[in-house]
């Protein structure tokens, strides 16, 4: 697992040792992991095909849900497949260069999604408190900047980290009580005193991303007494439910991650940090497509469309 040269101890690989030993169990949760992951990808790729072929999703909500749902694939192929085969195969190493690039992935595709969360966020704002600059607003060219300011921030946001989490000095033993390479779970084999730095990025990474979510909310605020000025309670009703699976993702996904993120306990390999890890890691890339699809309407009949019937 490390090779000793000249006083320097050179990590090759580390162990990911996240589930109970419990042949049963472990069988349960391979089969849990590999339905939802399923379910993931067919959600998701439903999505993708119908905003790119109906006419009527081609607003630009649909065009974010879209890249959110190829995020989303992106987001939980990173660590379920790497389980899966591991857990079949009986082999829970995992390479020093993988797991680097699986935490970069990881944290780049999370950043990416919650940029773009709050990005559609703003769309929601625009359409309901401002519907006559709606398309002036949100035009092509916007929409285009703003993703790629997503996926940018994604990218700088995982650069940061992987560097931090990678700047310390690993202290044997190379085991990690997690299903995947994951931040908070290795800085607990680094060496005394040397987790500071990557300690420090992750308090302001998540106090960055919590007075996003402040803004988000003080936007929902100025949405909903717009809506609540609306005088027929049916378009009430129907503009409530254009925000409300967006809220809902957003505030999962967030409070989650900063659950998981700021909590200090995670050398057991208890079954609170599995459901935590599955919570932020996992479900999220899988119920996003039931939330977004199955309160809308334009989502429902254009997959009636596919299926040949009226939903």
């Amino acid at each position: 697992m490390a090779e000793k040269l000249t006083n320097l101890t050179i990590i090759t690989e580390f162990l990911l040792m996240g589930l109970p030993d419990d042949q049963v169990l472990q069988g349960l949760y391979i089969t849990f992991f590999f339905l939802i992951y399923l379910a993931a990808l067919m959600g998701n790729l439903l999505i993708i095909t119908l905003t790119t072929t109906d006419q009527r999703l081609q607003s630009p909500m649909y065009f974010f849900l879209k890249n959110l749902s190829f995020i989303d694939i992106c987001y939980i192929s990173v660590t379920v497949p790497k389980f899966i085969i591991s857990s079949l195969t009986k082999s829970h190493s995992i390479s020093f260069l993988a797991c680097s690039s699986q935490i970069f992935l990881f944290i780049f595709f999370a950043g990416t999604e919650y940029a773009l969360l709050i990005v559609m966020s703003y769309d929601r704002y625009v359409a309901i408190c401002r519907p006559l600059y709606y398309e002036a607003i949100m035009n092509r060219g916007t929409c285009l900047q703003m993703l790629t300011a997503s996926w940018a921030s994604g990218c700088v946001y995982g650069s940061i980290h992987v560097s931090g989490t990678f700047s310390v000095h690993f202290c044997e033993p190379y085991v990690v009580h997690q299903f995947f390479c994951d931040i908070p779970s290795l800085l607990t084999l680094a060496c005394s005193g040397e987790q500071i730095l990557e300690y420090a990025f992750i308090i302001a990474s998540c106090t960055f991303a919590f007075v996003c979510f402040l803004f988000l909310i003080a936007s929902y605020i100025y949405i909903f007494s717009t809506v609540l000025r609306i005088p027929s309670a049916q378009s009430r009703f129907k503009t409530f439910s254009t925000c409300m699976p967006h809220l809902t993702v957003v505030t999962v996904f967030l409070f989650s991650g900063i659950v998981t993120y700021l909590r200090t306990n995670y050398k057991p390999a208890s079954s609170l940090n599995l459901f935590m890890s599955v919570l932020y890691s996992i479900l999220p890339p899988s119920l996003n497509p039931f939330i977004y699809s199955l309160r809308n309407k334009d989502m429902k009949a254009a997959i009636g469309k596919i299926l040949g019937g009226k939903m």
